[in-house]
């Protein structure tokens, strides 16, 4: 795929991902994640967690669809359990809950620092009138955001929690970015996704969004672009 030379300042929206795209905590994901597997998979015999598991089943998707697609990856199956099912538990929702806690229990001992490079872009993307909104698979956006001081930049916020109660399903499916679109009140050929993830980008690619910015933060560019990508970027402030 050839890049294209992307007018961004000309869209109307913008609708950004948040975990390694506004802020590195797609990093305290990947640990929180081999954190719990390592601990689940040490006691069943099934292979190893390896650093390639979160990029091929989890990375983007909603945290109990990624609980599910690592677990087939080793031809597991568990019971699906209740959705606040307890994190001792061995049950999808289980998993999925205990996860939830060491990612939580890692923010507040780290704290969150935003990505300088994407600070400049959201001010220059605000200074420019566009509007802009946060579309996360986390159930934890509104914590992370206000962590890293960066809520008061996006009046609509879009996450897991959002997603669920509205029936939408998530990444790669386009519905949570054109949810929010709506929410923004701009078409959606007004809009241009901004996503690090596969599964992300893939997302942006399958809606009738203007353009998919692609961030590099470890799934690869050419991956990126083969995802749908219209051009892709190791920091947003290239842009400016």
């Amino acid at each position: 795929m050839t890049e294209t030379i992307l007018d961004w300042k000309a869209a109307g929206a913008l609708l950004i991902d948040l975990d390694g795209v506004l802020t590195p905590t797609a990093v305290v994901h990947e640990q929180a994640w081999q954190q719990l597997f390592d601990g689940y998979l040490a006691e069943t015999g099934h292979p190893g967690y390896r650093a390639s598991d979160y990029f091929d089943f989890i990375d983007g998707k909603p945290r109990f669809d990624g609980v599910r697609d690592f677990l087939a990856s080793r031809g597991i199956t568990l019971p699906e359990g209740p959705l606040d099912d307890d994190p001792a538990h061995l049950s999808v929702h289980g998993l999925g809950n205990k996860k939830n806690l060491v990612f939580n229990t890692i923010v507040k001992t780290t704290g969150v620092q935003p990505y300088p490079g994407s600070v400049r872009f959201v001010e220059a993307a605000q200074a420019h009138g566009l509007k802009l909104a946060v579309v996360s698979s986390s159930r934890n956006a509104p914590a992370v955001l206000a962590a890293a001081g960066l809520q008061d930049y996006f009046p609509v916020v879009v996450d897991g929690e959002v997603a669920a109660a509205a029936g939408l399903p998530g990444k790669p499916d386009h519905d949570t970015f054109t949810y929010a679109a709506g929410l923004l009140g701009v078409p959606t050929g007004d809009c241009i996704v901004v996503e690090d993830a596969v599964s992300g980008v893939q997302a942006g690619s399958a809606g009738d969004f203007q353009a998919v910015i692609g961030v590099d933060r470890g799934a690869g560019r050419q991956t990126l672009l083969d995802a749908g990508a219209t051009v892709v970027v190791n920091d947003l402030d290239e842009l400016l």
